[in-house]
């Protein structure tokens, strides 16, 4: 993943896991292809799903946008947005699902009820139609060898690891590196 940042332990273990994902867009109006906007996931083992911290990360994730189509990055996104970083989110947490290989159930929170909806094909994409294609494909093909389901969580309303994505999204968005998760708090962007 090239302007990707990652850490943390690649092995699945048996259990299910709770991916967080998150996208981030400076301004979100009148966006176009050099509009700033990241991606971030968090991986966590253990999770209880309900806000509180459970569990532990097994890997953790950001990179920007990609709009250049030569780019080897790139995954449909026409601009820089905040739902061009939600569904980027999607496909890097899949594609991580992929890679590292395991039949564990997962469970994706998001905080974009629309790029959930997309990428389980409940809603169909208006704009970015490539993008949503290739977070579809790739939902199909991890649903295909895993269970896997979405769920949504409120934005900012202190969902540790929701709230970790965020974090993690902004930073790289900004240009800064994240706080590393000892000396960050929930609500710290």
């Amino acid at each position: 993943m090239s302007d990707a940042a990652e850490s943390g332990s690649d092995s699945v273990a048996a259990s299910g896991l709770s991916i967080y994902v998150d996208g981030s867009c400076q301004d979100n109006q009148n966006v176009t292809a050099e509009t700033p906007a990241a991606w971030a996931y968090v991986v966590v083992e253990g999770d209880g799903g309900l806000g509180r911290g459970d569990g532990g990360i097994l890997t953790e994730a950001s990179g920007l946008v990609v709009t250049g189509e030569q780019a080897a990055d790139f995954l449909g996104a026409e601009v820089g947005s905040n739902n061009t970083a939600e569904l980027s989110a999607l496909a890097h947490a899949l594609r991580w699902l992929l890679i590292n290989e395991g039949d564990s159930p997962a469970t994706i929170h998001g905080d974009s009820e629309y790029a959930l909806r997309i990428a389980q094909r409940i809603y169909r994409a208006k704009a970015n139609r490539a993008l949503a294609k290739r977070v579809q494909e790739l939902w199909d093909e991890v649903a295909s060898l895993r269970s896997l389901t979405g769920n949504h969580v409120r934005a900012h309303k202190g969902h540790r690891w929701n709230e970790r994505a965020d974090h993690l999204a902004f930073r790289c968005m900004q240009g800064e590196q994240p706080l590393p998760l000892e000396f960050w708090k929930p609500g710290k962007r």
